[in-house]
């Protein structure tokens, strides 16, 4: 596997080392050594899969609190999304900044986002599936999220949503008693 570390420290895109042949190629998508290996979360608890049916589909930008706050390993299996994180963790010296990258199932990238960001992604085609490999069980009292707009943070996405739920769409602006508590 090879890991190459994003603008905001700890959030790695991790691409596969293909072995190919005539029959096509094999490649680990998760190896617990290497993970470990990288200083990288190596606990699975959980495997969630999203279908988007509509291209323009927002979803997020979520996370979960300490002490229930996610590591979220993320890849396209069919279509293409632009994948966003936001830093929220209060000491980084690059807190509030954001970082997208294009997932597609042809590229086969898969985004680290570690505990304290904020993620979300805006589909890119239609019947776009994402699939997320997450060290934390779903804990809906410490369920957050941060509108995909708000003017606090002015993420750059490539493109207005078309799709998003009344939840995403509705967050409140920016509240570090809030989303930070």
């Amino acid at each position: 596997m090879i890991f190459t570390e994003t603008p905001l420290k700890g959030a790695y895109l991790i691409d596969m080392e293909k072995r190919g042949d005539e029959r096509g190629f094999f490649a680990r998508a998760f190896c617990e050594r290497e993970f470990a290996a990288h200083g990288l979360s190596h606990r699975i608890v959980q495997a969630n899969n999203s279908l988007s049916a509509r291209k323009g589909t927002l979803r997020g930008m979520h996370y979960q609190l300490a002490p229930r706050a996610e590591t979220k390993i993320v890849r396209c299996l069919r279509g293409a999304l632009h994948d966003i994180i936001l830093d929220l963790r209060r000491d980084s010296p690059t807190f509030g900044q954001s970082f997208g990258v294009e997932l597609t199932a042809e590229n086969r990238h898969m985004l680290y986002v570690p505990k304290g960001f904020a993620h979300g992604f805006i589909t890119l085609v239609d019947d776009t599936e994402a699939f997320y490999l997450v060290d934390e069980a779903y804990a809906p009292e410490s369920e957050r999220g941060v509108r995909w707009d708000d003017p606090y943070f002015a993420i750059a996405w490539p493109a207005q949503p078309s799709v998003i739920s009344d939840k995403d769409r509705t967050y409140r602006d920016f509240d570090p008693a809030w989303h930070l508590a």
